[in-house]
């Protein structure tokens, strides 16, 4: 089940290796993110118990990874919220809650990060969204975690949102790795129609679908028939990424009906998403069960994002006269935003009796999850480009440190911020511009700007922000975005007529 390091694979490595991040995994040698000492210390995390290994490597694992769309990171019932979600907070309560987990800020930047175990600044897609107008996609030259898993022999399904491309069907699920695909290729559609600019945007296999329903409810019914229908002789893939709880804000009568003390309608529909989302994980929990999967299958739960707290990212439909619903807790802003609340978010992982109940506390980012799930799923990551992502998940049963200590939350022409260690620096580079530096041990909320008082600390991460800016691709976002302004101001002069002007009063 994991690739096991050869003798003397943890002498060959470079010392620096453990703890340098994606810097020193790019520079690495290409196997030894397969055969090195990763691959031992994700075993250690994985198994969490002595005498796992033996039992654990009789098949590879059946492997559910589940996205909520724009969760704030309170709003589960184990981070204190009083939004019911009993399923999640078991997934929690028995498996691995991530502390430090990141992703990108918002959904296409997000979800291109999980697919590729890559940053999206390094193929253009680091700015904005794959807005509907939009025709760009996911480059095809990226290799996939779909890709990757069935290359290794997983049968992989998709189920849900996709929003890496559109426009062209090769930039569509099925055309990127998945054998199978229900749901909405674009960003945001209405719950019930299911539609964009009334547009239908619903689909199984490639086909348009015309059928009634609420989309969370739809999403999990057809993941239990996804799992009901599985040959167990194949390990499965499925990615089931809801839409929830993504605006528009709509949820079914009886789910509202349970938040009838939220005064706030926004908030009561939010609150009612984000417990019909859980109820539906909770019936494909029920499902592997019945299957007789769920003990042979590791299953990661997180947002693609901090919650929303500005209409400014809250989709294609305007939210300006609305309070947004979603809370972050005690970290700064949401969605859209480089600081902890738009990119630290809820995840977990559970894998019954492989992973051992804890909260793990080291720095962890979704590229990680790409080499990651190679080495569980005894994958190769050959085919990809070089790597942001690390599998080298230390075993909080072993104490040991996470070997991440880069964290790049973006990098675009007017912003950029990198965290290295405890240090983060956030630079707003349009004029007037702005650096502001945390120490986020003592300050995770990010209120106090030290760049005043440690001027080289911020030099060093701006040096770090500006090698990583040469490594970069041109936003697509803002190539796209200057020819449809160019298109729409490519107008003829607009001049007073000479009639017009004899005309005029005295």
């Amino acid at each position: 089940m994991f690739c096991r390091p050869r003798p003397g694979a943890l002498r060959r490595s470079r010392p620096d290796l453990l703890c340098r991040g994606a810097g020193a995994l790019r520079r690495s040698k290409p196997d030894l993110l397969r055969r090195g000492a990763g691959a031992l210390v994700l075993a250690f995390l994985l198994l969490g118990m002595p005498g796992a290994g033996a039992a654990g490597a009789a098949a590879r694992p059946n492997i559910v990874y589940i996205v909520a769309d724009d969760l704030g990171w309170k709003d589960v019932g184990f981070h204190g919220s009083d939004i019911k979600t009993p399923n999640i907070d078991k997934l929690a309560s028995e498996g691995v809650r991530f502390d430090q987990f990141y992703t990108q800020s918002l959904c296409t930047q997000s979800r291109a990060a999980l697919m590729t175990g890559r940053y999206p600044f390094r193929y253009g897609l680091q700015t904005g969204v794959i807005l509907s107008g939009f025709t760009y996609g996911l480059p095809l030259d990226e290799y996939l975690l779909p890709q990757m898993l069935k290359d290794a022999g997983y049968h992989t399904v998709m189920v849900g949102k996709w929003h890496l491309g559109h426009a062209d069907k090769r930039t569509w699920p099925q055309q990127r790795g998945f054998d199978y695909h229900y749901g909405a290729v674009l960003g945001e559609i209405d719950y019930y129609t299911h539609a964009a600019h009334g547009v239908t945007d619903w689909y199984r296999d490639n086909r348009k679908v015309n059928e009634p329903g609420y989309v969370t409810q739809l999403m999990g019914a057809d993941a239990v028939k996804q799992i009901e229908t599985h040959d167990p002789s194949q390990p499965l893939f499925l990615y089931l990424a809801f839409t929830a709880p993504h605006a528009p804000y709509q949820a079914p009568k009886e789910y509202l009906a349970r938040y009838t003390g939220i005064a706030d309608t926004t908030r009561r529909s939010y609150a009612a998403m984000v417990t019909c989302m859980d109820d539906e994980i909770g019936k494909v929990l029920a499902a592997l069960d019945r299957k007789r999967m769920r003990e042979n299958t590791l299953i990661v739960f997180m947002s693609d994002n901090g919650g929303n707290r500005s209409a400014m990212y809250s989709g294609e439909i305007d939210m300006s006269k609305i309070t947004l619903p979603a809370d972050n807790g005690p970290y700064r802003d949401g969605k859209g935003s480089l600081y902890e609340g738009g990119t630290r978010v809820v995840a977990v992982a559970n894998w019954p009796g492989h992973l051992k109940a804890g909260e793990f506390k080291g720095m962890m980012h979704s590229v990680d999850m790409l080499p990651t799930l190679a080495d569980v799923a005894g994958g190769s990551t050959t085919k990809s480009k070089a790597l942001d992502g690390l599998d080298l998940w230390p075993a909080p049963t072993q104490g040991r440190p996470s070997p991440r200590t880069e964290i790049v939350y973006n990098v675009e022409p007017y912003r950029a911020a990198v965290r290295e260690g405890d240090w983060k620096l956030v630079w707003k580079t349009l004029l007037p511009q702005s650096l502001e530096l945390f120490d986020l041990a003592r300050d995770p909320g990010e209120k106090t700007n030290l760049a005043a008082q440690d001027p080289a600390q911020v030099a060093e991460l701006q040096k770090r922000i500006g090698q990583l800016a040469k490594e970069g691709a041109p936003s697509l976002f803002l190539v796209e975005t200057a020819k449809a302004a160019k298109k729409a101001l490519d107008l003829p002069p607009v001049l007073p007529s000479d009639d017009a002007y004899y005309n005029l009063e005295p």
